[in-house]
């Protein structure tokens, strides 16, 4: 079976990665695979900092949207969702997979039975200092609490009284969450992510621009993924 070319940006949250990945998928006509656990979930939108439909639009994005806040969701249901979105896409058509959920990126690079392999996979991260990264929280919580978000956190736990274990872990959807908590908990993920990408993977780093990412791309190529688990890494 053949494969497809993907260009792979993970990062901790509001690190920008979101942004330079619809700036290249402009240049290059790629749809975009989303690698964050919480966007899977409808009706998360403004906590989540989903990109808007008319975006998920232009950008044939996958990973969105599927399942609600009731349901359960895993790495592996994220695996064969992003197959059945891929088997949609028009042959040639490139990808960019970008997120801060290093289980996903993983599970596309390894599969889910696959033995673990030492070095890591290889791909790009965006390198932001923290003091940069905390101040982004800051900006983006307070505009999305002024986009209604505890709003859309009360209409959500009304249609949903019983959440899963895995979208209970969503930050800004707690009850009796102040913005002050939010942050916190915010500052915290992104510390975590960073350290899950410095260990679990071998990072090229990048700087949190379109340029720096696109050379990243240009030097190292693409992957050639199966959207299955497997990979062979392109000679590009």
């Amino acid at each position: 079976m053949s494969g497809r070319p993907a260009y792979l940006l993970a990062g901790p949250t509001a690190s920008g990665k979101s942004a330079i990945a619809a700036t290249l998928a402009r240049e290059t006509g790629a749809a975009i695979l989303s690698a964050d656990s919480m966007l899977v979930y409808k009706g998360m939108d403004i906590g989540t900092a989903k990109p808007p439909p008319a975006e998920r639009a232009e950008f044939r994005m996958g990973g969105i949207d599927l399942v609600t806040p009731a349901e359960e969701f895993s790495a592996g249901a994220w695996l064969r969702a992003a197959a059945e979105w891929e088997a949609t896409l028009p042959p040639g058509v490139p990808v960019i997979v970008a997120g801060g959920t290093g289980l996903y990126f993983s599970a596309l690079l390894r599969g889910l039975d696959r033995k673990w392999e030492m070095p890591p996979p290889e791909y790009p991260v965006v390198a932001i200092d923290r003091a940069t990264v905390r101040s982004r929280i800051r900006e983006r919580l307070d505009a999305m609490f002024a986009a209604g978000l505890e709003d859309e956190r009360r209409r959500l736990h009304e249609r949903y009284p019983s959440w899963s274990k895995t979208a209970s872990l969503a930050i800004g959807y707690r009850d009796g969450d102040t913005p002050e908590k939010i942050y916190v908990r915010t500052c915290r993920l992104a510390k975590r992510q960073d350290t899950w990408f410095r260990h679990q993977a071998t990072p090229l780093y990048v700087e949190p621009d379109a340029d720096a990412v696109r050379e990243c791309w240009r030097r190292h190529g693409p992957w050639t993924l199966r959207f299955d688990g497997a990979e062979e890494r392109s000679g590009v």
